[in-house]
């Protein structure tokens, strides 16, 4: 989870009533927000892994794994929250809340919505619910990040009320050529060599 997440994806619009309706069936659609069941939690990482790709957010696909949503499950299951369409996973949310001295913060660590279920509020919904929530647990502000390359997120969030960006930089560095990697693939090497010729041999 610059802004970091971890956060996806919804293009920002106004949900009206024709927005809630299959276009296939021409049925109306409800979402309903609840809490992710452990059964939830191998749908939401497969969900994650098609949204959070290596090549649209390189930072999230590197951060985003099965341990990320386990672990928020065992630690802050009232803050993981899933949307459920018909039956079918449409998107979830994974928050937090951190408290430092006399100040209690939420925090939104990723946000995914399924491109099945676009413009149907999804996003919407589980960003009003897990904010509920978190106000509930005395929380009096709010942090989310994304991709600066992210401008859906971005927006999406400008236009729930959430402001004041800053941008945040990664840096990264190759190990493969820092000094040490070489000077250890070389020990590995001399030390197998040595192993070979030292093995004793199978006939007299």
């Amino acid at each position: 989870m610059a802004i970091d997440p971890k956060t996806i994806l919804e293009i920002p619009t106004e949900t009206t009533e024709l927005d809630n309706l299959d276009i296939v069936s021409g049925k109306s659609l409800e979402v309903a927000i609840r809490e992710m069941a452990i059964d939830d939690i191998a749908p939401v990482y497969h969900l994650g892994e098609n949204l959070f790709t290596s090549e649209l957010y390189p930072y999230l696909y590197r951060t985003w794994d099965e341990w990320e949503v386990i672990g928020l499950y065992n630690t802050d299951p009232e803050y993981c929250l899933v949307a459920e369409i018909d039956g079918q996973l449409g998107g979830f949310v994974l928050g937090t809340v951190i408290t430092k001295s006399s100040w209690t913060y939420g925090y939104i660590l990723w946000l995914g919505v399924s491109p099945d279920f676009q413009r149907l509020g999804v996003a919407d919904k589980l960003v009003d619910k897990i904010v509920e929530r978190m106000i509930e647990e005395g929380a009096r502000s709010m942090l989310v990040d994304t991709d600066p390359t992210n401008t859906a997120a971005i927006n999406f969030f400008t236009r729930k009320g959430f402001g004041n960006a800053r941008k945040h930089i990664f840096l990264s560095m190759n190990l493969t050529e820092h000094e040490y990697f070489g000077k250890l693939i070389a020990y590995e090497r001399d030390k197998a060599e040595r192993s070979r010729h030292r093995r004793p041999s199978r006939f007299p």
